[in-house]
């Protein structure tokens, strides 16, 4: 288990009713209706917590690429990860998660963007959380 030897930032979000409930954050930044999709029987009135989860890797994953692009002077006309994350059953009937991401780095050539998406695996710290855990795919689209 990898540990924090230096803390930066801690967010917090009281959560009241589950998936029928509302998220609430401690600075009152984050005030949301939590909702049932549609496809699990729900009204689809709301966020869910895959949609929660798919932003949150995203934004992550996108800034530790920012990161890795300062540091190697490399110059992109703009970066956009479309973020899709999945609910599913594994073999024993449990719940999982998956997530594939489809990134779009404009300016670069397609090879370098590929470079940048593996070492960001490295640096982003959703990317670290989840090795091993849950299924991350990562797409160059450009």
């Amino acid at each position: 288990m990898m540990k924090i030897e230096k803390k930066l930032y801690t967010a917090t979000i009281d959560v009241q009713g589950g998936r029928d409930g509302k998220a609430v954050s401690s600075d009152g930044n984050l005030n949301l209706d939590l909702r049932y999709p549609k496809e699990l029987g729900g009204f689809g009135d709301g966020v869910n917590p895959e949609q929660l989860f798919g932003a949150g890797f995203a934004a992550c994953f996108q800034g530790a690429m920012g990161t890795i692009l300062r540091k190697k002077n490399i110059k992109t006309e703009g970066i956009t990860i479309a973020s899709h994350v999945t609910l599913g059953k594994d073999a024993n009937d449990g719940y999982v998660l998956a997530i594939h991401m489809d990134v779009t780095v404009k300016g670069v050539e397609k090879n370098v963007a590929e470079e940048i998406v593996e070492e960001a695996h490295q640096v982003c710290p959703y990317a670290k959380a989840t090795r091993g855990n849950i299924e991350v795919v990562t797409n160059v689209v450009s």
